[in-house]
């Protein structure tokens, strides 16, 4: 008996923690929660790099221009990374899964070369600091990248259950607005006091033991979750089918809701980077309202709304299909964004102010409250939409590539979110501001105005109105995912049936 065999049997009588029940095979509530803190483990060492141009610059003293051009330039070679790193996860069918593998292997990657980058890049030799940095820097993307992408493949096997799907997202976008919040109070209210700079090679020393350690937790913990899911019986059809980079460009060419969704999620991401950028939040806060401090405190009072407005959304959403519940959000949300406008335009922005009770005041709390949180909802319903696509691929023609699907959208949506710092400059060089940037203390033009609700407004409803055109052409509604997952769920049956048929006729 060979061992592709054997593991067939093998995962085929194994006792799943995940539960049947009707025609799906669906995971536990805390298997699902436990599977989404593989994201903000993540995002801890996302929040860690944010600010690595500061110890670059400050504590290695490699200047500037250097680390912004370093920075700039790694973005590239991340994208070109992920959908390699894709085709391997697809390839990879081992004794401890697909997806395990990754998540650890980047946990442990992203570990060492953050630790070497903040404990160590200041004491090399002057000769050797910028290569030494690069070289960290690197190998870190690809430690990010491993993990990130089991993110979006990771869900297509944890659960068949469409309804299910957007569980993820409840507990993904409520751990994101804790994360969001509570960092950068660690970073401002505690590890700036306490060491007085952020060019401080203690400050970073700090801020990375804390992330390695949390990351270490919350990485063990989305393991656990999907340790029972991530056997090979549970890969697409159950039979191993190899993934070439052929396939991927017939993947792109051939997989209409792929192809739907990256249009939809990447102009839905630069439309969503552009309108939260900080140097738009400068010319809506300091400029056209006139009080930078009431951002820093909607920031805190948006926190439980955003996790009520997730699990509402996303059992919603798990009523009526996620393709249905993000088209409702998102016209909620052009609906809640446009009455910003209408209230900015007509109204007068400079009466809005935290303790001035005005009708404008309240209006424009409860409108940017609730329009940022169907924007983050809007946001997540994208990703349970991939292991969608992953199952119509393979419904389709027999090919489970989810590493390969889940890191084709990234690499579209880096490479497309990546053009928000160019439309923001050439908005506001329009306006004249070509040599720098606003400031709080810029004074306030009507041309200004316009540039400020173009890029927070404008350009994010221009993004929702292209994704739901690309949502009218994508087929994947509740009902015909049933009918995939039916069929999916007929091919695993037939084929634990002729392992086990092959196993016997070879032990006779």
């Amino acid at each position: 008996m060979d061992d592709q065999n054997k593991r067939l049997i093998s995962a085929a009588e194994q006792r799943q923690t995940a539960t049947e029940e009707g025609d799906y095979r669906r995971a536990k509530v805390w298997q699902m929660a436990f599977f989404s803190t593989n994201n903000t483990a993540t995002n801890i060492f996302m929040f860690l790099m944010m600010n690595v141009a500061y110890y670059a610059s400050g504590v290695v003293g490699l200047g500037t221009v250097i680390v912004s051009t370093v920075i700039s330039g790694s973005r590239v070679f991340d994208g070109i990374t992920d959908p390699i790193i894709g085709l391997w996860i697809d390839k990879t069918n081992g004794k401890f899964g697909k997806f395990r593998p990754f998540i650890l292997g980047g946990y442990l990657l992203m570990s060492t070369t953050t630790a070497l980058l903040f404990f160590t890049n200041h004491l090399v030799p002057e000769m050797f600091k910028l290569p030494y940095f690069i070289v960290l820097y690197v190998l870190y993307i690809v430690g990010y990248t491993f993990q990130t992408a089991v993110t979006k493949s990771g869900q297509s096997v944890i659960t068949t259950d469409p309804s299910q799907r957007p569980l993820f997202s409840t507990f993904d976008i409520s751990l994101t607005s804790i994360l969001f919040a509570a960092v950068p109070m660690y970073l401002s209210n505690y590890l700036a006091p306490k060491y007085g700079s952020l060019n401080s090679s203690a400050l970073f020393a700090e801020f990375t033991i804390t992330a390695i350690i949390v990351t270490g937790i919350l990485s063990a913990m989305a393991i656990a979750g999907i340790w029972s899911s991530d056997v090979s019986e549970n890969f697409g059809t159950g039979k191993a089918v190899k993934i070439t980079i052929k396939d991927m460009v017939t993947i792109i060419k051939g997989n209409r809701p792929l192809q739907m969704l990256i249009l939809a999620a990447s102009t839905e991401k630069l439309g969503m980077q552009i309108a939260m950028n900080s140097i738009v939040m400068v010319v809506l806060f300091g400029v056209i309202i006139g009080d930078f401090s009431l951002y820093g405190t909607l920031a805190g009072v948006m926190l439980i709304p955003n996790i009520l407005i997730a699990v509402y959304g996303t059992r919603y959403a798990s009523k009526v299909g996620t393709r249905k519940g993000f088209i409702v959000v998102t016209q909620l949300a052009i609906l809640t964004f446009l009455g910003m406008f209408l209230m900015l335009w007509l109204g007068d922005p400079t009466t809005i102010r935290i303790g001035s009770w005005n009708f404008l005041t309240v209006s424009f709390i409860l409108f940017y409250v609730v329009g940022n949180g169907l924007r983050t909802l809007s946001g997540g319903l994208v990703i349970p939409m991939i292991p969608d696509v992953t199952d119509y691929e393979t419904h389709k023609t027999g090919r489970y590539a989810p590493g390969v699907m889940g890191t084709i959208f990234s690499f579209v949506d880096k490479m497309v979110s990546s053009l928000a710092q160019t439309v923001i400059g050439l908005t506001l060089a329009y306006v004249g501001f070509s040599e720098v940037f606003p400031d709080v203390n810029t004074t306030y033009t009507p041309g200004l105005f316009w540039a400020g609700m173009f890029l927070f407004v404008g350009v994010l409803v221009f993004a929702w109105i292209v994704a739901l055109t690309a949502m009218k052409f994508y087929p994947l509604t509740k009902e015909k995912m049933a009918d995939i997952q039916e069929d999916l769920k007929m091919r695993r049956r037939k084929e634990r049936a002729d392992a086990k048929t092959a196993s016997e006729d070879v032990a006779m």
